[in-house]
């Protein structure tokens, strides 16, 4: 029974997340769909990050076992034949030793949020960035994330429904910066709270509006409590980058 490791790339639009569940279409059934269609798969496909409905991914790794024996091109050529249309692609298929884990291995998980800043809504980039139409300054956004970097309690950064035994997390990284009209905020954690990222993005475009001082963001923080922050940015201009593993 050869263990795959597996990285894709999706477009989240379609789907109620990567997790399966009853009131939509996941990722995670197509991947397991196109495995029994190739008659192969021998357990669920499991990946580094449970992305939300609508989040998109570039590299998400996850971990397959098969009940054959296949060279890693045949198991990507195989997936992805039988993946069409959805919009899911297998970039890359490679043999994982038999107790490599693409959840509990991954020692940080790479994020990054996209915000389309001008008047005039998206075209090309629907359904991939905010489009926030009011101006926003970058660096007094990049002042107010620096306060949130380190460990800390992050109960104000997360949905209250998350199941997450305790809300301490370390942010290792939290970037914003702006390329012409695009503002991209970029987010390092080994793990991340649910809607964690998407409550810091709500609450930095606040700042960045003017709507709220540079310091509300560590003031939030303090509070502890979710009232205190910012909104939950929408799914659509989140990605899963990558996840990084020690082997």
């Amino acid at each position: 029974m050869p263990r795959y490791r597996l990285t894709l790339e999706f477009d989240g639009g379609p789907f109620c997340g990567w997790q399966i569940q009853e009131n939509g279409r996941s990722v995670q059934a197509a991947l397991e769909d196109a495995a029994d269609a190739m008659g192969t798969r021998d357990g669920p496909a499991v990946a580094a990050g449970r992305t939300d409905s609508g989040v998109h991914a570039m590299a998400l790794t996850v971990h397959l076992d098969l009940a054959q024996d296949l060279i890693p091109e045949r198991v990507m050529s195989g997936l992805n034949h039988h993946l069409r249309p959805e919009p899911v692609t297998v970039i890359e298929a490679r043999v994982a030793p038999p107790d490599f884990h693409a959840r509990f291995d991954a020692r940080a998980r790479h994020y990054l949020y996209r915000i389309l800043n001008r008047r005039g809504p998206p075209a090309l980039l629907a359904g991939r960035v905010w489009h926030v139409a009011k101006g926003l300054d970058a660096e007094r956004m990049q002042a107010a994330a620096e306060a949130l970097v380190g460990r800390h309690d992050f109960t104000s950064y997360r949905d209250t429904a998350c199941q997450a035994n305790s809300a301490i997390k370390t942010l290792t990284r939290l970037s914003v910066g702006r390329t012409a009209e695009v503002i991209e905020i970029r987010a390092q954690a080994p793990s991340f709270l649910h809607h964690q990222v998407r409550n810091i993005v709500g609450t930095l475009k606040l700042i960045g509006e003017g709507q709220r001082p540079v310091a509300f963001a560590r003031q939030a923080l303090d509070a502890k409590s979710r009232a205190a922050a910012g909104p939950t940015a929408p799914p659509h201009g989140l990605y899963f980058v990558r996840a990084d593993y020690s082997k």
